[in-house]
């Protein structure tokens, strides 16, 4: 790609036209002064050795080269450069957790952005180290591996949202396991594992992850973002809060002893993030502890200096131009070769700078990740293409693009977002089709069919012709269908189990009651007070401990993984 470091300075073009202005109304003065003195053949007879050309070819070489002199000041750079350098720091895996709940604003301006600000912050103070980047909520994924590359960092840091994850819940597990196998295979240097989280494990094993995560020789820091005495999860766009399943409002608070025992158990520190810079400075001071070692990096440059290339043009120009005599040679005054280039030279030393800036930068990222995508590596591709939509947020093929690099990497929900993206940006039919039936297939994966069925249809309402995605649609009709009938039988075979445990129940209560009403009749009056008084206690105890029974199993029922807390 290519930009201009210092573009402030092409405002001094505007001498040019300027200049150019100038020369044409001191020209036109000047013709009519020598008309003053006669014919224009006559004074061409007088004058054989004047040539009408020369002074203009000089000037417009002058005009070129004062141009390209300021693009030069502009300091022009293109591409990317690579160089290998060696560093010595450590390793650090951020896992960020952005389940719906962090989105309370306990703390300012929300927990989530909160935590954005001081990872943002590190890496600002981070100079030889590697970072890398996790988000989870329900489940978890890399949204960045582990690089020296610290704008890549904060661009990615950007564009996190809890929406990127459609499974919710807070799975700090699943991500501290993920973050021990995210780093290099170096040995003798420090790694450390940095959870931000509210604290609220729906999932358990935390701990555990944290003691296995200690003896690979890494280090585990937790973060804990939010307020004990808790606050409510607000909806975006609608002002109002997130409420549980009976309508009471959530109230999500930090659960700092759990983070303490993670932290304890990873070897790390526990810190608590508060309105202030503390926490940022105490992070500072645990990650300073940590062994650093000298590695090999390969740093990415985004732009090489081009200013060579502008003035060796422009000192051209000049050289030329003082070769150039004001009177014609007399052996070449046959020759009206400046007659044929005048204009040529004009509209170049003109044009040249301008057209150079006019270069698209979103395209050449594009292409790059296109090149990238098809040798297979979806990571360095899902950079350039997030670049890409970083310099033009608006172009539909980067963004389509980076669903399909997502895609290929198993972020099937963060692909599904740029998709639906996709179809809102693109105006060309076909394109938009093939963003759909991406939405389609990921859903289909899920066994999400009727969202894949919506979207299949979306795309062949765009591209009729589309026989694989009809195909698909039909295959996801009749998933859909089979799946339905195995719930129905799922339901009807839980109706019918419940129907027998309560039918056995009832036989079993009907047969003791009988045994104690033959028991009351055989017995004598006398002894009939006692003794039935023991076998009426004895029902009611065996009835309660069947109640109990049921009760358990009533409330163990919900602790199904797909009608968990949605924060």
């Amino acid at each position: 790609m290519f930009r201009f470091e210092d573009p402030i300075y092409l405002y001094l073009l505007v001498l040019i036209p300027i200049l150019a202005l100038v020369r044409f109304i001191s020209y036109r003065n000047q013709r009519k002064r020598l008309r003053q003195f006669g014919e224009p053949e006559l004074l061409k007879e007088l004058m054989p050795d004047v040539s009408r050309f020369r002074p203009s070819v000089k000037f417009w070489l002058l005009l070129g080269a004062l141009a390209l002199l300021i693009v030069m000041l502009a300091r022009p750079q293109m591409g990317t450069k690579i160089s290998h350098e060696k560093r010595v720091g450590i390793e650090t895996i951020i896992a960020m957790d952005i389940s719906n709940s962090m989105l309370a604003e306990d703390v300012v301006p929300s927990r989530l952005d909160r935590s954005k600000m001081m990872v943002e912050n590190l890496v600002d103070h981070f100079s030889n180290d590697k970072i890398g980047l996790i988000v989870f909520a329900g489940d978890a994924f890399v949204q960045l591996p582990i690089t020296s590359d610290y704008v890549s960092a904060k661009m990615f840091l950007s564009s996190i949202d809890p929406s990127m994850m459609a499974t919710q819940g807070t799975d700090i597990a699943r991500a501290i396991e993920m973050a021990t196998h995210s780093f290099t295979q170096e040995e003798g240097i420090g790694k450390a594992i940095i959870v931000i989280t509210d604290g609220e494990n729906h999932e358990g094993g935390a701990v555990e992850a944290a003691e296995a995560a200690k003896d690979m020789g890494m280090r585990v820091y937790v973060l804990g973002v939010g307020s004990v005495n808790g606050a409510p999860i607000p909806i975006s766009g609608t002002g109002d809060y997130m409420k549980d399943r009976i309508g009471n409002t959530v109230m999500s608070a930090l659960n700092e002893e759990m983070c303490k025992q993670v932290a304890q158990a990873g070897g790390g520190a526990y810190i608590h993030v508060e309105n202030n810079s503390a926490a940022q400075q105490q992070l500072d001071n645990e990650l300073d502890k940590l062994a650093k070692k000298e590695t090999s990096t390969a740093v990415y440059s985004e732009f090489d200096e081009q200013f060579q290339a502008v003035g060796i043009l422009a000192i051209l120009l000049l050289i030329l131009e003082i070769c150039i005599l004001d009177r014609r040679n007399p052996l070449l005054k046959n020759l009206s070769l400046f007659k044929k280039v005048l204009l040529i030279i004009s509209l170049i030393s003109c044009f040249s700078p301008l057209t150079s800036h006019a270069q698209t930068t979103d395209r050449q990222y594009i292409r790059q990740g296109n090149k990238l995508f098809r040798s297979g590596d979806y990571p360095n591709a899902e950079v350039a293409y997030r670049k890409a939509i970083e310099k033009n947020p608006k172009n539909p093929q980067a963004v389509y693009n980076l669903g399909n690099a997502l895609m290929a990497q198993k972020k099937d929900s963060a692909a599904v977002v740029q998709f639906e993206s996709a179809t809102k940006l693109e105006t060309n039919p076909l394109r938009k089709a093939k963003a759909y039936h991406n939405m389609g297939v990921v859903c289909q994966s899920h066994k999400m069919y009727g969202e894949a069925i919506e979207a299949y249809k979306n795309a062949l309402r765009l591209n009729p012709n589309d026989d694989e995605t009809r195909y698909n649609l039909v295959l996801c009709k009749h998933q859909q269908q089979k799946q339905q009938q195995n719930q129905q039988n799922q339901n009807q075979q839980g109706n019918d189990d419940q129907k027998k445990d309560d039918k056995k129940d009832q036989q079993k209560q009907d047969q003791q009651q009988d045994k104690q009403d033959k028991k009351q009749q055989e017995q004598p009056k006398p002894q009939m007070s006692k003794e039935n008084a023991e076998q009426l206690l004895n029902a009611a105890i065996q009835n309660e401990k069947q109640t109990q029974d049921k009760l358990k199993k009533a409330q163990q029922q919900p602790q199904r993984r797909a009608i968990q807390k949605n924060w």
